[in-house]
């Protein structure tokens, strides 16, 4: 089976990267899709971020994982790589709301059904969070992967 997790990532955290670890071990192949989301500023640059999410996945030895940009609607993205389902990750109870209203546009759109996974003790970390703290000079070391706090040092030079 082929799962799709997409996501603006940006920028890509540990929670991120917890949710790719546990569809790693669930799926044949896992494909990170990197969405330009239309209802939000890019903060960082998307061809970066891509890169630095295959040197961290490539770090964790995830072999069955591949990233991609892509503009448009996931299903027809996912559909692309022949994905049997999508993969979302939950912090809460307000995120499973979000992502189940989703989840019934895309199983209607696209007839593919969503696979979500927990955030557990990462609950509380969000993109924005990070970008916050980040803004404001506080160290992120603990919530995003070294390549991750590399290119955002590089962005704000």
């Amino acid at each position: 089976m082929i799962g799709f997790y997409a996501g603006s990532f940006d920028p890509f955290t540990n929670g991120h990267l917890q949710i790719v670890k546990k569809s790693a071990r669930c799926f044949e192949k896992v494909i990170v899709g990197i969405a330009r989301n239309s209802e939000k500023t890019e903060r960082v640059n998307r061809e970066k971020m891509k890169k630095a999410i295959e040197e961290v996945i490539k770090e964790f030895g995830l072999t069955n994982v591949e990233v991609t940009l892509y503009d448009g609607l996931t299903v027809e993205e996912a559909k692309k790589y022949n994905a049997d389902i999508l993969i979302r990750g939950l912090r809460n109870g307000t995120d499973y709301q979000y992502e189940e209203n989703i989840s019934e546009a895309n199983e209607k759109i696209g007839k593919l059904d969503t696979c979500y996974f927990r955030a557990g003790d990462l609950g509380y970390l969000s993109s924005s969070l990070v970008m916050e703290l980040w803004n404001n000079n506080a160290d992120i070391s603990e919530f995003v992967p070294k390549q991750i706090a590399e290119i955002l040092k590089e962005e704000k030079q």
